[in-house]
């Protein structure tokens, strides 16, 4: 872009701060100053109205742009499905989502079905849907209950909300439905709040996952259908599990048959150097949701995953009328989500951006090692692939955190110098102090140092 506004550009500018509510937005300052409009994208940067560029260190703020801005390719592969059939409901077939359905089940060992919608919060919602159904079908009801994680996220609806580890995005929400049940997270460096601060390694994963052990007993197991958990915590921390966690987690589920739903809604799709964040840690899930990498947000399109043995719960009396999931999600029938999906696969295969997030995910957690080296605000240093996070703190003994306001003067700092970076809010009460990273997957060594170089800055001109 050559910087110049033209009056297109301010009457967009005018329509847009007089009729559209933006997602997580107080408005009042819109009434003195202008809204940020993105106008375009190519690669990793983006321009807003007055010209200036950016660097995308977040993939679309949200996680999502994991191929890049401005793939033609995705954009031609989408065009030509609507124009030889746009939409029909999900109840029949379309060849794109019969393609991709296949293409996606080779990438997921042990999985099987695939039930398109069109959100990470209505994939979720499904599940839960789901397990509460198969409850009835096969436990009278009782085996209701759905487990989740101290500060994970798992959508905006009033269900997903239920089971919504982040309390300052659940308040003024409630009251929620019945029958979710918090277990404690299971962060090493604040080991301290759960009672665990005298044990390391994969002694405190076994004992975090314990904790969850210790809530199904409370709670009886033969009320408990399925647990749900972030691979890694995004929103509430970008917190990685400890070694040790992951192998007790699947133990308890199974000793207790307790299904087992892993929500990629983030991870999936390569942010972590592999297709899912479980596959990094040797889960064989009962459930997985995705959502924002599968099309990189070329088009809505958001898939709920099964294994065979859930898909099968639901075909056992073909005469009940009621047996089968009774469910529909209107835009799971967008035949365009599937086909920019089967293109962003073919991108990530072709270009090795796999491989590409696992080389440049390893040079940025070193070069924000370094940073901490530097700038003893920087307390922890978290991360898988290219989805990394930097908990600041005022002490490092103490590790109370720094103020959420410089937190955001941090981010505004590096917005100010052309990169986009992400952080921790409105999530945990006295816990928004993480800096969050997520660039796409093309990313280049050039721009992992401009990255942090540029947090380096910002840091120095925030704290000093």
């Amino acid at each position: 872009m050559d910087g110049t506004r033209d009056n297109d550009i301010q009457a967009v500018v005018d329509a847009d701060r007089a009729h559209v509510w933006h997602h997580l937005t107080q408005h009042k300052p819109f009434e003195e100053a202008e809204p940020r409009i993105i106008i375009e994208g190519k690669g990793m940067r983006v321009w807003d109205q007055n010209g200036k560029e950016y660097l995308d260190a977040v993939s679309g703020a949200v996680w999502t742009v994991n191929v890049g801005y401005g793939r033609e390719s995705i954009a031609q592969a989408v065009q030509e499905q609507l124009v030889k059939m746009c939409y029909f409901a999900q109840a029949a077939g379309s060849i794109p989502g019969s393609k991709y359905a296949e293409k996606l089940i080779s990438k997921m060992p042990g999985m099987s079905r695939v039930y398109y919608c069109n959100s990470g919060s209505e994939a979720n919602e499904k599940v839960f849907k789901m397990v509460r159904q198969i409850s009835h079908k096969k436990y009278g009801g009782k085996k209701n209950k759905i487990l989740y994680r101290d500060r994970d996220y798992h959508g905006g609806t009033l269900a997903t909300m239920s089971a919504g580890g982040q309390d300052e995005r659940n308040l003024q929400y409630g009251p929620f439905a019945p029958g979710f049940v918090r277990v404690p997270h299971c962060m090493e460096y604040r080991k301290d709040e759960l009672g665990l601060g005298h044990l390391e390694g994969e002694e405190f994963g076994i004992a975090a996952a314990n904790l969850i052990e210790d809530v199904i007993l409370r709670e009886g197991a033969d009320t408990i259908g399925l647990l749900c958990l972030e691979p890694v915590t995004a929103g509430g921390g970008v917190i990685t599990p400890p070694p040790g966690y992951w192998p007790r987690v699947q133990e308890i589920c199974k000793k207790y048959d307790i299904l087992l739903h892993i929500d990629e809604v983030v991870c999936g799709i390569g942010r972590t150097g592999t297709w899912f964040g479980y596959q990094q840690y040797g889960i064989k899930p009962d459930f997985v949701t995705m959502a924002k990498g599968v099309a990189s947000g070329y088009a809505a399109i958001a898939c709920m995953v099964a294994t065979e043995e859930v898909f099968d719960c639901f075909k056992s009396d073909p005469s009940d009328k009621l047996d089968h999931f009774r469910d529909i999600s209107t835009f799971g029938g967008c035949a365009s989500g599937p086909a920019a999906a089967l293109e962003n696969m073919r991108i990530i295969e072709d270009e090795g951006l796999l491989e590409n997030c696992e080389k440049m995910g390893e040079r940025f957690f070193a070069n924000l090692e370094a940073l901490k080296e530097k700038h003893a605000v920087i307390g922890d240093v978290r991360g898988k692939g290219l989805f990394l996070g930097a908990e600041l703190v005022k002490d490092r003994d103490t590790k109370e955190p720094v103020e959420e306001a410089q937190v955001g003067a941090v981010v505004a700092a590096c917005g100010a110098m052309g990169v986009i970076i992400g952080a921790s809010n409105r999530s945990v009460p006295g816990r928004n102090n993480v800096l969050c990273f997520s660039p796409s997957l093309i990313v280049t060594p050039e721009d992992v140092d401009l990255i942090t170089d540029t947090v380096d800055k910002a840091l120095s001109e925030v704290f000093g």
